[in-house]
């Protein structure tokens, strides 16, 4: 899968030669794309390798829903304070897809989805889904006419495990959708289960919760639990092998590697079961096979 990307980086100047994520020290919006595409091949074992097709730097404040736009002068302010941001939070969405032309290039092919970069409060949300028959992906769909497509919402604060996390809600609301529309047994489930709601059953878990874990984002947890994560590698062919698991296994509590550890168990085989497709990223990358 080569799903092809538009890129807009929401990056204004807020002083004399300086955007805002270097007047603040942040991440470099462009350094951050590349290390989520080589983890996004890496932990898809080379299926997903994702195209840019056209990057844009987008030199101001997005538009909330409500018409307010950020100056630079507010918005330092506030996050100097750590208060007084703006409410509500929400971005404009159909104004940036108008704004760029988005549905058009959807509809012609050249674009698959769209990544929009931003700061803390820009109120992008980590991902969410546009056109015929949108469903919940995190965030409430927007239901416009044309094919859908996901827009993700990453902020250059946060280094690329937090970006790994947003392609993760986005698997989770994906896949839960495939299978309330499934026959038989929910695999997904299955595959999500951990040791404080399955004592003794846990499976690979979800973001937020690793088979050991018992609060979100408890992923450096050393205690050993049973676990049949690793018998999600040889999908379709599930044994029920199980072996103790610490949080050694997934990076010691590191966000990205945790993250990356949880991607590479998802299925990724040719073949389906009970009408659903044994490679798993095909429905997370491509929405519109789901229903």
């Amino acid at each position: 899968m080569t799903p092809r990307v538009l890129a807009i980086t929401f990056d204004p100047h807020v002083q004399p030669g300086r955007k805002l994520s270097q007047a603040l020290g942040w991440f470099t919006p462009r350094t951050l794309e590349q290390q989520y595409i080589d983890d996004v091949a890496e932990a898809s074992h080379g299926l997903v390798e994702y195209q840019v097709v056209e990057r844009i730097e987008a030199g101001e404040f997005p538009q909330k829903v409500d018409g307010f736009r950020y100056t630079a002068q507010a918005f330092l302010s506030a996050w100097q304070r750590r208060a007084g941001f703006h409410d509500p939070d929400g971005v404009d969405y159909r104004r940036i897809i108008q704004q760029f032309d988005i549905i058009r290039q959807v509809e012609s092919g050249r674009v698959d989805e769209v990544w929009l970069f931003g700061f803390p409060y820009a109120g992008f949300y980590e991902s969410i889904m546009v056109g015929l028959n949108a469903f919940w992906c995190n965030a409430p769909p927007i239901p416009l006419a044309c094919r859908r497509f996901v827009v993700m919402g990453f902020n250059y604060e946060r280094d690329v495990g937090c970006m790994l996390e947003d392609l993760g809600h986005r698997a989770e609301s994906i896949m839960a959708e495939v299978y309330r529309r499934a026959r038989g047994e929910n695999l997904w489930e299955r595959f999500t289960r951990y040791d404080k709601i399955a004592p003794g059953r846990a499976e690979v878990g979800n973001m937020h919760f690793a088979p050991n874990s018992v609060r979100d984002y408890d992923w450096g947890n050393p205690r050993p639990v049973l676990s049949r994560a690793d018998d999600w590698l040889d999908f379709p062919n599930l044994t029920g092998k199980s072996r103790r698991m610490t949080c050694a296994d997934w990076g010691s509590g590191d966000m990205r590697a945790h993250h990356l550890w949880w991607f590479q168990r998802l299925p990724h085989v040719e073949g389906e079961v009970r009408g659903v497709r044994n490679n798993w990223w095909e429905y997370v990358i491509e929405s519109d096979l789901v229903g």
